[in-house]
Formats: C-alpha cells, structure tokens, sequence
C-alpha cells in the first residue's frame, strides 16, 4: 500500500515544561528537535506501520529545511517537491498534563502551486491524505485539489484531516468549507468542534471524530481510548490514528495513538519501529 501525504513538512521543537512557565525567568523543560508537521506526520506513522509513504510538499531550502528532510527519510518516508526559501518551523509548548499549544512559523509550506506537482509524485498512490493546512489558503489549496484529481486517477481514495478549528476560522469557515466540498474526501479525520464547524460537508464521506482522552468516533462507532501508563505529549496523537486508520482500520488507529503520547514529539520513536 502507498500512502502519499500533501502538506506541510516542518521542523518542531517540543518544550515539555516542568512547570507552569515563570515570567521573565526561567523555567525547568525537556526539549526535543525534529521534524513534524501534520502529512509529514502521517506518512511517518504510515510508514512504521507498514505502508510505503511519499510526502508531496514545498520544503526550505535552510539548515531547518535539510534536517527536517533528512530525519523524515531515514524513516523511510519518500519526499519529493520544491525546495526554497524557509522551511516551516512549529513550537509546541506541552503542559505537565500532556496537553499542547503551538507557535507556527509555516515558511513555505503554504505556497506549493498547483502546477508545481509532478504527476510522478502521485503514481502507483493507494490513498492520498490531504493535510487541513494545505487547504486554508491559496495557492496550496489548489495544489491539493489538483493533487486528489491526480491520485483519483491512480484509483486512489483521498482522506483529509481538518488540522484546527482556529485554522478553519482563520482562512473563513465559509472558504475552508468549499474546499472540503471541492475535495470531495473519502474519509475526514477532526476533533469535534471541527466536526462542527464543518458540519453538512463532505456528503457520504466516513467520519473519524476525535475525542482526545476519551478515545474516537469511527464513522459513529464510539471507541475509547487505548490505556496508557503515562500521557507524555499528545502531539501529533491525531496524525498517529489517522495513519492507523489508513493503514489497518480503528484498532491499529488506537494503538498508533496510545504509542505516540507516551513519548515527546509528534514522530515514532526507535522503539516503535
């Protein structure tokens, strides 16, 4: 199976802090390098999961860019598309709880045209996941209509994840929501208050809703989440299912999830592969 991912490929720095941050001093923290990004993400888990995967996206042509292209190949993830300018940069800040918020530097990521895309990038794709970021603007809304025309015509089936509800308001909810409906995905990936947003789009799509802690919505099949020893960071936990998903239905989805919140960072551990 070949899993091709369109949208952004970044350089994350975790900060899982110790405590609550002290103003104007320093707080205690462990943090971590390397790279993220939601399709970048996806292709990484699709990958140790046992898929081929190929990211399609616009890298930096910087040191961030080099290092964040090269950590993604050495987890077998295919990369192809222009590389210029500065590479997308994200940090997330992780509470004590495992709970995150993220500063977003996107650099180039969202300026991938349309007629950039070499149809060789999609050949031979079995599933085309489309990341929400790729669509709140243009001209990276286009490359990924473009994108799900060109995997279609490989018989594959297109999935999208909603990426952030504060995304969805950001580019205009009435906007964001076109694009979906010219999609036209197979499978939507969102937590429930894109779900909301979003609500009446992608007519006879499967819908995986989820709930964080409290597990996940398979097309109306409510599971709960796997148990865990310790949540760590629940960075990148939706882009872990959503490969599993793809990959091997709910229950690889679930234990995708459960392996990536019990270490920082967004990608696979060693220990995972």
């Amino acid at each position: 199976m070949l899993v091709c991912t369109l949208g952004d490929l970044t350089l994350d720095v975790v900060v899982r802090l110790a405590g609550p941050v002290a103003v104007a001093g320093d707080t205690d923290a462990e943090i971590v390098v390397g790279p993220g990004g939601q399709a970048a993400n996806v292709a990484t888990w699709a990958a140790i999961l046992g898929a081929r995967a190929r990211f399609v996206g616009k890298t930096g042509a910087d040191d961030a860019g080099e290092l964040a292209r090269a950590r993604l190949a050495a987890h077998g993830v295919e990369v192809v598309g222009p590389v210029e300018g500065r590479n997308a940069t994200i940090c997330s800040l992780v509470s004590r709880d495992g709970e995150r918020s993220m500063a977003s530097d996107r650099g180039k990521a969202r300026e991938l045209r349309a007629d950039e895309l070499d149809p060789v990038w999609l050949g031979g794709c079995d599933q085309l996941h489309v990341s929400g970021y790729a669509l709140a603007l243009e001209p990276a809304r286009g490359a990924a209509l473009r994108a799900a025309e060109l995997a279609r015509g490989e018989g594959a089936r297109v999935s999208v994840d909603l990426a952030s509800w504060s995304v969805i308001r950001d580019s205009g909810v009435e906007s964001f929501c076109r694009a979906v409906r010219d999609l036209a995905p197979d499978v939507v990936f969102a937590t429930e208050t894109e779900a909301r947003l979003v609500a009446g789009e992608a007519a006879g799509a499967t819908w995986i809703v989820k709930h964080g802690a409290h597990g996940c919505s398979f097309d109306g099949d409510e599971r709960a989440a796997l148990p865990v020893l310790e949540v760590v960071d629940t960075t990148g936990a939706g882009d872990a299912l959503a490969a599993g998903y793809i990959v091997g239905g709910p229950d690889l989805a679930l234990a995708a999830a459960a392996r990536c919140v019990q270490h920082a960072g967004a990608m696979p551990i060693p220990s995972d592969a």
